[in-house]
């Protein structure tokens, strides 16, 4: 069965297994986007064999090209891709359910009692092991993304870049722009050399989706405030609701974007959270298992209780499955155009090299000590010697952090 074929129909059985492996998935997969995804391969390349190295690099830059939250469209994508409409749906939701679960509870503490749990063991202890499975995933994609001198040029230029501060979308777009550039100037010696009009094509998608995301948000400031930028509106569902949905459509980046986009809307201009509670939601978005973008449901919850929550959630998640269900079946279409499948191929190395710029970030804050450093060992040679589940070795990681943080361990 082709990919084509496996995104219209799906057995019972698919979709059962995507069930079981998203909700488990939700609950255990700690430390963002790039471990998410680490994960995800672990699973749908390594373990279950659902497609190759290669495909689900394809997905990856897919994803990269959209906004929203990444790993959570990364589940929709293996979704799509497995199980069809019902497919998207399932892996979705379940990969968002439990994280939501364990935010809203969070969020009632947070309203009962009024502060957070200490967190500093579970995360002193999570993010080594994190590490490890990230440089796992990313030494898997490498070989299939680095095809030739050029994009290994380009994936090391991409890199530089990233961690110099360029704008991720700038850098996606460019890269891939400039593969298809090449492969037009410079096509392989058996196959002719694609119409001129393809890579003019290239250049203007490109230009439209780096200006579109701020022509969106503009539009939505607008239509979600009123164009009254300096005084506090009233608190509602609906215009919670649209903020999300405004949120979600227009955001790419990291959660410290999340957290500029949150900061301006919801406590400069609306006035509906302080800054201290902006920072507690956004420190439970980064501590919860799945995606960091259950922040909108702690905002939501602590604003207006669990129908604020849900109003958030859909808000902030909703765009991320109309995106992907557009976007989805156009990726093996693109794959099979020569000119197309060379833009690809750039967009890929430069998401792989983002991928890789914030686990150095990561790992320089991780790594501390030689405690975390040999945690990060003992979990690469589990991972790669014994083939141990990464869900399971984060879960066991993050039990045993919460049990240090009983003891007072490490002091903070």
């Amino acid at each position: 069965m082709d990919s084509t074929e496996r995104t219209t129909t799906a057995a019972p059985q698919a979709l059962g297994e995507l069930t079981r492996l998203f909700l488990r998935l939700g609950f255990t997969a700690f430390g963002g986007p790039a471990a998410h995804i680490a994960m995800m391969k672990d699973e749908v390349v390594t373990r279950r064999r659902w497609m190759t190295d290669a495909e689900f690099l394809d997905l990856l830059g897919a994803t990269n090209l959209i906004p929203g939250p990444n790993s959570t469209e990364m589940a929709i994508h293996i979704g799509l891709r497995q199980g069809g409409w019902r497919g998207l749906l399932l892996a979705g939701c379940c990969f968002i359910l439990p994280a939501v679960l364990i935010v809203s509870a969070f969020a009632w503490a947070y309203r009962r009692f009024g502060s957070l749990p200490a967190v500093a063991g579970l995360l002193y202890a999570v993010k080594p092991v994190i590490i490890a499975v990230v440089i796992q995933a990313i030494w898997g994609l490498v070989k299939p993304a680095m095809k030739t001198r050029f994009l290994m040029g380009l994936g090391v230029a991409a890199l530089v870049l990233s961690i110099l501060g360029m704008d991720e979308v700038l850098l996606l777009f460019g890269a891939g722009v400039l593969a298809g550039i090449l492969r037009w100037a410079m096509p392989p010696a058996d196959t002719p050399r694609p119409a001129a009009y393809g890579v003019l094509g290239l250049v203007l998608i490109a230009a439209a989706m780096v200006v579109l995301p701020t022509a969106l948000t503009h539009f939505w400031s607008v239509a979600s405030s009123g164009g009254d930028t300096g005084h506090s509106v009233p608190f509602d569902l609906a215009p919670l609701f649209l903020y999300f949905l405004k949120v979600g459509s227009v955001l790419y980046g990291s959660g410290y974007v999340l957290l500029a986009f949150l900061q301006d809307g919801l406590v400069t201009q609306w006035h509906w959270l302080t800054e201290a509670q902006l920072l507690d939601a956004t420190a439970v978005g980064q501590v919860t298992p799945g995606p960091v973008f259950t922040t909108a449901t702690f905002i939501g919850y602590v604003l207006g209780g669990p129908w604020a929550a849900l109003a958030a959630t859909l808000g902030i998640f909703l765009p991320s499955f109309v995106f992907v269900a557009v976007s989805g079946p156009l990726v093996p279409r693109l794959r099979r155009s020569p000119l197309a499948g060379a833009f690809l191929d750039g967009v890929n190395v430069a998401a792989l090299a983002l991928m890789m710029a914030v686990t150095w970030q990561l790992a320089r804050a991780s790594l501390v000590d030689a405690v975390t450093v040999g945690l990060a060992v003992v979990s690469a040679v589990l991972l790669v010697r014994y083939r141990v589940n990464s869900s399971w070795l984060i879960l066991v990681s993050a039990l045993l952090g919460i049990l240090a943080s009983m003891i007072g361990w490490p002091a903070s």
